[in-house]
């Protein structure tokens, strides 16, 4: 029996998301503090009312350090209320905000490493993605390993992947295997793939300048779906992320092996419960997208 906290990622930023947060001072203060190293006023672009290029929510330079602002204020306010987690998972960004629940690095830290990951990850010509639903797993494994240039990047569940690779081996996949529907995902690379390997290495040379602490929480880590409690390891699995993928369907088997029965979604939207709950539908439970949501919240 145990509770774990759950931290999506991009993808699951909307317009709005910040609204739940704006009376909170510390939501005030982190989203000053990003906005002033970002360069540009985050708050305005969580809310639509910055104009302009390089001020849209869904550039991957503004949805990744806004997503963390974000679960990292519902998260802290979540302890503070005397809440605490037995184990902590983040799907692809959402894995920093983990790390940073589980005390391997302080807010500020945190920031920055999202920050230059962001850039990064934007920079990275070439590739693309394509989500596919309802298909024969053995059937899509058979037919990725056919082709050289593509892997599954983002394994969410028994039913749901999203692909990673050249878009030229991407639409051959997509043409071999039977499934309910695909869609081209609106990326700016072939994230969590061997694509990513020039950013993957200039992200780890970053990392190995950031001290991490152990953890004071066992994170799931994305690149081997188990947890850790070392700082050491935790920081090199997520040096391996960005080229290895997120393995959300193991991880969630993972927690169910770990006697996890209730499971809260710090964040805004419901993605990964939707998951969960088609995958440990004996699994409880709660999302927290915004400080109201606290009161409700059990366990």
């Amino acid at each position: 029996m145990g509770t774990a906290w759950v931290f999506p990622g991009q993808g699951s930023q909307k317009q709005g998301m910040a609204e739940g947060v704006l009376q909170d001072d510390l939501a005030q203060e982190r989203f000053a503090q990003a906005s002033e190293l970002l360069g540009r006023d985050l708050l305005a672009i969580c809310g639509g009312a910055a104009d302009g290029p390089g001020h849209d929510l869904n550039d991957t330079r503004n949805s990744q350090p806004a997503l963390f602002v974000l679960e990292s204020v519902l998260l802290d306010r979540c302890r503070q209320q005397g809440r605490q987690a037995d184990l902590l998972a983040g799907h692809s960004l959402g894995e920093l905000a983990a790390l940073y629940g589980a005390g391997c690095f302080d807010f500020r830290a945190g920031l920055a490493l999202v920050k230059q990951r962001s850039e990064l990850m934007a920079a990275a010509g070439g590739g693309a993605m394509t989500a596919v639903m309802g298909f024969v797993r053995a059937e899509l494994e058979t037919a990725v390993a056919a082709q050289q240039d593509v892997v599954i990047a983002n394994d969410n569940s028994n039913g749901q992947v999203v692909l990673s690779g050249t878009a030229t081996a991407l639409r051959q996949v997509c043409s071999a295997v039977r499934c309910k529907r695909s869609v081209p995902l609106a990326v700016s690379g072939a994230f969590h793939s061997p694509l990513m390997k020039e950013p993957a290495a200039r992200f780890a040379q970053i990392l190995d300048t950031v001290p991490f602490a152990d953890a004071a929480v066992p994170v799931v880590s994305n690149a081997t779906a188990c947890n850790s409690t070392s700082g050491s390891t935790l920081k090199a699995n997520l040096a391996q992320q960005m080229v290895s993928g997120v393995r959300w369907r193991e991880t969630m088997d993972h927690l169910a092996s770990q006697g996890i029965d209730a499971v809260v979604e710090i964040g805004p939207g419901a993605v990964l419960s939707g998951l969960l709950k088609r995958s440990l539908p004996h699994v409880r439970l709660r999302q927290v997208n915004a400080i109201a949501d606290l009161a409700d919240l059990a366990g």
